[in-house]
């Protein structure tokens, strides 16, 4: 394992929360390492109760429906994914702010080459659930928050029309992302270069 593998290892909740005692960390636990993975109509309440170890009355005490576990998945993956691993570790790689923009392909090539790349849960979770359904609302209010932070970045670099920058912007993460779910393990390199033009062009 590599120190990048190893940043990104160290922020996966599946780590970080197996065996506490506290049944709310091991609910989410669960809850994050099988919703990333196969997604969530594939995932049932009894499944996740007797994966996480607690008591049937325990989890509905903290989570009166399986939809509510999700927002908390949703909300923990944001916390995890987009906070922790893609804009700080994109923020610790670059010294300007147009390095720290660049660096975030830099980051997505570490994470497009894990065994257990799992692609974007807000992507996944939208197409799965339907824009209309709240589990869909609240992907796609996450995946503005994702284009909240490049908006910042691009703000900090000084670039202009910085809320179109950073929706074209996000089109390049999310195409990386989906060809790097083909197997194109190149994807965030392909990115990275059309990123840089991107920049270019929205500078003054």
């Amino acid at each position: 394992m590599t120190a990048n593998d190893d940043t990104i290892a160290k922020l996966l909740p599946a780590q970080a929360l197996t065996g506490r005692e506290d049944p709310v960390d091991r609910i989410l636990a669960t809850a994050y390492e099988l919703f990333s993975r196969r997604g969530i109509r594939d995932v049932g309440t009894n499944e996740l109760i007797a994966s996480s170890g607690v008591a049937k009355a325990t989890f509905y005490r903290h989570f009166p429906s399986k939809d509510a576990l999700v927002l908390a998945f949703l909300a923990l993956r944001d916390q995890v994914w987009t906070v922790d691993l893609i804009v700080t570790e994109a923020r610790r790689r670059g010294r300007t702010a147009e390095e720290r923009l660049l660096a975030i392909f830099d980051v997505f090539g570490d994470w497009f080459q894990r065994p257990d790349f799992e692609a974007c849960t807000f992507i996944n979770v939208l197409l799965e659930m339907g824009p209309e359904h709240p589990l869909g609302r609240a992907s796609i209010g996450y995946l503005g928050r994702i284009r909240g932070h490049i908006q910042a970045l691009a703000e900090e670099a000084g670039l202009k029309d910085t809320e179109d920058f950073a929706r074209s912007w996000h089109i390049l993460m999310k195409g990386s992302i989906i060809s790097a779910t083909e197997g194109d393990f190149l994807a965030s390199r392909r990115a990275q270069e059309m990123a840089g033009w991107l920049i270019e062009h929205h500078r003054h």
